[in-house]
């Protein structure tokens, strides 16, 4: 007759209900990770396709395609700022931000259109962020605006020098008081400029290409040569502005920014138009932004104390 095997101690049953327990917690740990996953999915899916719900030109197909993520800060109003990256980290970095200004719909569509050429590429010489929408809040109303949930015009809340002296003579003596280009209270008081704040400081970008509309030009502001022209899009410098993004980043931080103003805010370029700005512009970021002399000065300024 097989003997029996011993009667298990005390300590015994303690340490084997413990290991049960722990992977109890490991499951239950594995499984609210998981869910939790599944649930940024939705989210993202969701925000992605409030786009196609706003704007005709993007399509519920630019959704599906993976690398859509969610800022952690939000707008006044609670939304997350979407973002897609391309390309390895270690290549020159270049920086997209569309629809700033909430009622330019074009340039927030344009982006979309970019996200769709960058997938198409097999290689990649540079690393790129995009955002359809810096300013989710002035785009999402039913009457959608120049400026942010707080009538700020974000891209006049960003820190440049003298910013309170200069802002407030800006929007009193060259605009009149105009609500469209209210500057705020003070720099960097809206939650949408401290996130763009944020990730010029932290992306570090080579380049930032900013969009807007209705100009039908191409303007620059810092250091490098300015693109000519962008398709039919020509050279027209407007010159810098108390808190804007050019004069932040361009200026003070000597990021090359380069704003690609469209034609018109309500209606896209023609297919055309569109390929041909996107290809001067990668003909631009190849000749200047991968030139060996700006790696170099780059280079030589971030070794400065």
């Amino acid at each position: 007759m097989r003997a029996l095997p011993p009667a298990a101690t005390g300590s015994q049953w303690c340490l084997q209900f413990f290991l049960l327990m722990l992977l109890a917690i490991s499951g239950n740990i594995a499984h609210a990770a998981s869910l939790k996953s599944d649930a940024a999915v939705i989210n993202t899916r969701s925000a992605c396709l409030s786009f196609v719900e706003r704007l005709g030109s993007v399509r519920s197909s630019d959704c599906d395609a993976a690398g859509f993520y969610l800022s952690r800060d939000s707008s006044v109003q609670g939304r997350p700022i979407l973002l897609r990256d391309f390309g390895p980290q270690n290549k020159p970095r270049v920086l997209v931000i569309g629809g700033i200004h909430g009622d330019e719909l074009s340039s927030v569509s344009i982006v979309f259109g970019w996200m769709r050429e960058l997938s198409r590429m097999q290689e990649h010489d540079f690393s790129w962020r995009l955002t359809p929408s810096a300013n989710p809040d002035g785009l999402f109303r039913s009457d959608a605006k120049r400026t942010n949930a707080r009538g700020v015009d974000l891209n006049r809340n960003f820190p440049t020098p003298n910013w309170k002296a200069e802002s407030s003579k800006y929007w009193v003596e060259r605009t009149r008081r105009n609500p469209r280009r209210y500057p705020g209270p003070e720099a960097l008081s809206e939650p949408e400029s401290r996130w763009l704040f944020n990730e010029v400081e932290q992306y570090k970008p080579d380049v930032i290409i900013a969009i807007h509309a209705p100009y039908g030009i191409v303007d620059f502001d810092g250091p490098s040569t300015p693109p000519g022209h962008l398709g039919h899009l020509h050279l027209n410098l407007l010159g810098t502005y108390p808190g804007s993004l050019g004069n932040f980043a361009g200026v003070q931080r000597g990021i090359p920014v380069v704003t690609v103003e469209l034609p018109s805010a309500g209606s896209m370029p023609s297919d055309q138009q569109q390929q041909q700005i996107w290809l001067d512009l990668l003909a631009w970021l190849q000749a200047k932004i991968l030139d060996p002399a700006m790696q170099q000065a780059k280079a030589a300024s971030a070794a400065r104390p």
